[in-house]
């Protein structure tokens, strides 16, 4: 996208004068935007919301259908494999764990959905067992053979040559067989604990007496979970392969009579005392105790006997339906490693390097400098067509090192194991400047990650804070306070969808606006001060803040939109997330729908609300984009032609984003980037781009192969050197 042209504000005399309002709102618009109206939803069908857990696994199985699309390269396809099980396994520590929690707690009130939290669970595993039965087909029928078509075989045990045996059998002797624990279960060793998502072997070993015993292996998870077997990336063989064969080593004396794999799935959502005095010590001693959480999942291969499976079930805890038996090899997420290989490129998507936006090109081909371009205008970033490390990471490394920049703020929620962005704010801490660095040490399974971040930047002098009690900071805001030439301070601002990490932002879709617009930067600057100090501040002109402003104020806008459509104005309502769920905004889009707003809403992941239904929801379509980047923006747009209020942010339509995070959307007042942001809209709901569209029933369908369908990320990627226009 090409740059935003509104002129920067400047501060006369010095002195930072209060924000303008939005004035060229007319009176009738004014009126408009008045605090909305709470849905009336005692005329609204009691069945007018999807479960949204059912609604995750749906979107699972879209990745899925990825992964069985013949049309798409061999290694993407096991790469949509992988992500499938890592999908999977977060889906069972966190959704599965707390249907699973609400039904041992006795709660039988039905939700939303007219469900009891016991018909939801039986619901979501009936539909769970279902895709892991289609995952095991897709691989051992098409995925694996096609590996082994194209010398990429992962083979068995049993399929190897003498050779390869021997060379592997020296491997287990000197890199293997030191690591591993074996522990025996027996009146005087118990059975032992087994951590979750570790892969095991469970073993049954007979002494000289006849007597048998078992035991479990754990496989090391640091070691390589595909070990090469003939010549380097040809043929591989699973780890605990090598190592069943071997267990003659590991009992020495004993006989192996029996051997299979098994993997304990375990509740690892935390809950962190938010009365806690020291959030940090507290969120440590939770992270301590969340291996030990209840047994969720049970996956054992399918040739696990059925006395060792009922000696793991008693032991562990599990029930019948939360034993899945597969003939595939158990946690295909290893098949990452293997969909990363360079052996074969021509089984891969054609290699993109994201470009450096135009705007910030400087005369040498790298990034020029960043102030100087914002100070002329807006910068709209899309991600990862644009390049990450050039825009934002630059900009923030040239803060870090520029003597003029006084003060560096940001918001870190999620960020690589080498991150660029942290030194950058080291280096300016360390060089004197004022860093605050706002960490949200409770991001989910990032948790002992940004805690060693946290620690790091405050040994490096950083004012380092931990956001709100009660409330994770989930916005994506960076801010710089200069001195410019003439002795005047100004801000530069970053409102990002994505996190401040240069690792997934190759791989994840966003958007962010780079900018030195007075009333954003004095916006943002206000918001730094709530999450670092006691202030209370609630009003804002460029942003919608959860837990404060941003539901009424998307409600507002709704409600607007319904208003005009009343009166037979023009109106319209598009909306890009990553879920839609919160049920109060649901009604008031079928209020909205009722009223004839034309309604196109693009969500990735869940979505509870039911689109096309007669009476409800006829004017909303509701459609999903899936592919080689994760589809991750948020970009809100109400009203239709150039006077449309369009904003981007951090915030999905979930009760959680709206109500216990705080969030930031910032509107976008060029006209210029509207245009584009509208035109991007536009292009992701053609006729002819490929997706999938949610039905009234709740069904996903994919669109009908045909000539001519286009993939709407390599249309961009094909598009990157021009602005899109409308």
């Amino acid at each position: 996208m090409g740059p935003v042209s509104t002129a920067a504000a400047t501060w006369p005399d010095g002195v930072e004068p209060e924000p303008p309002r939005y004035a060229d709102e007319s009176a009738e618009e004014i009126e408009d935007t008045a605090a909305a109206p709470t849905p009336d939803t005692t005329r609204l069908p009691a069945d007018r919301f999807l479960d949204r857990t059912a609604s995750w696994l749906h979107f699972n199985s879209r990745v899925l259908e990825l992964a069985a699309d013949p049309d798409v390269p061999l290694l993407e396809r096991v790469r949509f494999v992988a992500i499938f099980s890592r999908n999977l396994d977060e889906f069972f520590m966190v959704r599965v764990a707390a249907l699973r929690g609400r039904v041992a707690a006795g709660v039988t009130t039905p939700g939303p959905t007219g469900a009891t939290p016991r018909e939801r669970l039986d619901r979501v595993s009936a539909i769970a067992h279902d895709l892991v039965a289609a995952q095991t087909r897709l691989v051992i029928d098409e995925l694996l053979p096609g590996l082994a078509d194209a010398d990429l075989a992962v083979v068995r045990w049993g399929d190897l040559a003498k050779d390869e045996r021997r060379q592997l059998g020296t491997v287990f002797t000197e890199h293997i067989h030191p690591v591993l624990t074996p522990l025996a279960v027996d009146p005087a060793h118990p059975f032992p604990y087994i951590s979750g998502l570790s892969l095991n072997l469970a073993v049954v070993v007979a002494d000289e007496n006849g007597s048998e015993h078992f035991a479990r292996v754990k496989v090391p998870p640091l070691l390589p979970r595909l070990l090469p077997a003939g010549p380097a990336g040809t043929r591989m063989v699973l780890l605990e392969d090598v190592i069943a064969a071997h267990l003659d080593q590991v009992f020495p004396g004993l006989t192996v009579v029996e051997t299979s794999a098994f993997r304990v799935t375990r509740n690892e959502d935390l809950e962190v005392d938010a009365d806690a005095e020291d959030l940090l010590h507290a969120l440590e001693r939770e992270l301590s105790r969340r291996r030990f959480g209840a047994p969720v999942r049970l996956e054992v291969a399918d040739d696990m006997s059925d006395r060792v499976l009922d000696l793991l079930v008693r032991e562990l805890g599990i029930i019948a339906d939360e034993v899945y038996r597969s003939a595939a090899p158990l946690d295909l997420s290893a098949l990452w490693a293997l969909s990363e290989t360079e052996a074969r490129p021509d089984l891969r998507s054609p290699a993109f390097v994201p470009q450096t936006h135009p705007a910030l090109r400087g005369p040498d081909g790298g990034t020029g400098d960043v102030f100087a371009t914002l100070r002329n205008g807006d910068v709209l970033l899309h991600h990862p067509y644009d390049s990450f490390t050039t825009s934002v990471q630059a900009f923030i490394e040239q803060a870090a090192a520029d003597p003029a920049v006084l003060a560096l703020k940001l918001t870190l929620y999620r960020t690589s194991g080498e991150s660029a962005v942290v030194d950058a704010l080291v280096d300016a801490a360390r060089a004197g400047k004022q860093v605050l660095v706002v960490v949200e040490i409770k991001a989910r399974f990032d948790e002992q990650a940004n805690i060693r971040w946290a620690r790091k930047l405050e040994q490096a002098g950083c004012h380092v804070v931990y956001g709100l009690v009660g409330l994770k900071t989930h916005c994506k805001l960076a801010l710089v306070v200069r001195t410019e030439p003439d002795g005047r301070l100004r801000r530069y601002v970053h409102v990002g969808t994505g996190n401040y990490n240069p690792k997934t932002a190759r791989v994840y879709e966003d958007l962010g606006l780079l900018t030195a617009d007075l009333a954003v930067g004095v916006d943002v600057a206000d918001l730094f001060n709530h999450l670092s100090g006691y202030t209370r501040h609630r009003d804002y002109d460029t942003l919608l803040v959860a837990p404060d402003t941003l539901r009424p104020g998307l409600m507002s806008f709704i409600s607007r939109e319904a208003r005009r459509a009343a009166k037979g104005k023009r109106s319209g309502i598009s909306v890009k997330v990553n879920s839609l769920v919160d049920e109060a905004v649901i009604d008031a889009l079928y209020d909205a729908s009722q009223a004839g707003v034309p309604i196109d809403l693009m969500v990735r992941g869940m979505c509870a609300l039911r689109p096309g239904v007669p009476g409800l929801s006829e004017t909303i379509r509701v459609r999903s984009v899936l592919g080689r980047f994760l589809e991750h923006s948020r970009l809100y747009r109400f009203g239709s032609g150039a006077d449309a209020d369009v904003l981007i942010g951090s915030a999905d339509l979930m009760d959680r984003n709206l109500d216990r995070r705080v969030e930031a959307l910032v509107r976008v007042s060029d006209p210029e980037g509207r245009s584009q942001l509208a035109a991007l809209l536009k292009l992701a709901w053609g006729e002819d781009v490929d997706h999938w569209w949610l039905g009234p029933d709740g069904t996903w369908q994919r669109t009908p192969r045909r000539p001519g369908l286009v993939d709407l990320q390599q249309g961009l990627i094909g598009r990157r050197r021009r602005p899109v226009e409308a």
